[in-house]
């Protein structure tokens, strides 16, 4: 295993790492990216066992509900790149379990290189979503055929592959790109059924990074942001080598979508845990703010609290449902059940917006407007701004100011909008939740027992010899 400090020379490999239209040297000495290895760090540090073949505790696949449960309960408290590479290594698992019985070697490629990943201790990142180009067009259709990443060579020891995927999260903190198909294939469409892991040093790949990180000296005014924040990554493959031993999907078009399906079902997973507690924490700010406003027993305020708590509850049943009803494999892997997975990722997404919009009328315009921390520590303006920041004896102006700041950076600020976006997009969108719901919900049931229920045994269809 790797220390902190092992880690940051890691990177220090000659990656191609770009911010704000300059190429990055050294990411771990920029002023800002170098904040978020700092933070990785932390969590190479934290989980650091120097007994020879440790794996660290954040890898550890699970074997049953409380398992699986520690591990979600674990990856609460690290950090996003920590928590992809978890998901990445839960992703290729699952994978290989789908694919076990057409394609065994394939499978039996993927536990190796995970075995050796967790041996390794290395970060991962998921490179799934591609360019994509004409949306109403299939990959094989579009004016420039590189819109989706895909094999434009096929050698003896390996491909070359050619393309981009976006909203790749600490893409250029990590040491793996696991690349693998956005959505299903056709035949006819092989180039672009291609799954495989690329180093991110690897000759070809580019990667240019956004952030949501704020660019003010005094970080007091972002409690989330200032200190805690992930860059996106543009990920571009230049023609880049992938030798035959790191690649797991080699033109198979019927198992496409496994890939893509394995990553949603551990994205989504990870995303209602995260809704569970961001819901929560919602709460308690609509509730916080309310009492500093003196407005905690009025009635429609009590109202919108009141949904926010059931909204909160549901996503957090979904959670214990998912893990409850979890899945055993035959290699003895706990996968969390798809269908309360995917119902509760939806919840959580489709009113998350009606969360937000239900604390902002709560706590009013000063989530916008509230004075600066440093207005504060101004000698002419701070006891002003307390004063009147203030609502009664019990609510001193400086804690309802730094209320106002903590709502404004978490839902209404840059990592705000960040949130809000990602809450619908992360794991993919909710048309894919809906459609994955369906599919794992048992509907044949539910007309059984409607037509029990009306009296209409007859209709019911016999059932199949099992």
């Amino acid at each position: 295993m790797m220390t902190g400090e092992q880690y940051r020379a890691s990177l220090r490999d000659g990656r191609a790492t770009y911010f704000e239209g300059r190429l990055i040297d050294d990411v771990t000495a920029h002023p800002m990216l170098g904040q978020t290895v700092d933070s990785a760090a932390a969590g190479y540090d934290r989980f650091y066992d120097p007994t020879p073949g440790a794996v660290g505790a954040f890898m550890m696949v699970p074997r049953s509900a409380e398992e699986l449960r520690e591990q979600v309960e674990l990856h609460e408290t690290v950090d996003l790149l920590t928590h992809v590479t978890y998901a990445s290594i839960m992703t290729l698992l699952t994978a290989a379990d789908r694919i076990q019985d057409a394609m065994p070697e394939h499978a039996a490629r993927i536990r190796t290189w995970v075995k050796q990943a967790q041996q390794d201790d290395v970060r991962i990142t998921q490179c799934i979503t591609d360019a994509k180009g004409d949306r109403s067009r299939r990959p094989g259709q579009q004016d420039d055929p590189d819109a989706y990443v895909r094999i434009v060579e096929r050698r003896d020891d390996g491909v070359v592959i050619r393309g981009a995927k976006l909203h790749i999260s600490a893409a250029s903190m990590g040491h793996e790109l696991m690349t693998i198909p956005t959505k299903g294939m056709k035949p006819g469409e092989e180039q672009y059924a291609i799954g495989c892991m690329v180093p991110v040093n690897a000759p070809g790949v580019k990667i240019i990074n956004t952030t949501y990180a704020p660019r003010h000296e005094d970080k007091r005014d972002f409690p989330f942001s200032g200190t805690h924040h992930t860059p996106e990554g543009f990920v571009i493959f230049d023609d880049v080598f992938v030798p035959s031993e790191r690649v797991f999907l080699d033109g198979q078009t019927e198992f496409a979508a496994v890939f893509a399906h394995s990553l949603g079902l551990w994205e989504r997973l990870g995303g209602l845990a995260g809704m569970a507690s961001g819901f929560d924490r919602l709460v308690g700010f609509a509730q916080l703010i309310a009492e500093s406003n003196g407005l905690e027993k009025v009635s429609h305020i009590k109202e919108k609290i009141s949904e926010m708590i059931i909204n909160a509850t549901l996503v957090r049943a979904s959670l214990e449902a998912a893990i409850a009803h979890c899945h055993i494999t035959s290699e003895g892997e706990a996968f969390p059940n798809e269908l309360y997975t995917n119902a509760g990722k939806y919840h959580g997404a489709a009113n998350y917006s009606l969360m937000v919009r239900h604390l902002h009328d709560i706590a009013g315009g000063s989530v916008l407007t509230a004075p600066s921390m440093a207005d504060i520590d101004n000698v002419e303006t701070g006891h002003l701004v307390r004063k009147y920041m203030g609502t009664m004896q019990s609510v001193d102006g400086l804690y309802r100011t730094r209320l106002f700041h903590a709502i404004r950076d978490y839902t209404a600020d840059a990592f705000g909008g960040w949130h809000a976006v990602t809450q619908i997009q992360a794991g993919g969108g909710l048309y894919a939740q809906r459609i994955v719901s369906r599919a794992h919900y048992d509907i044949e049931k539910a007309k059984a027992e409607a037509l029990k229920s009306a009296r209409m045994e007859e209709f019911l269809q016999p059932s199949l010899p099992s």
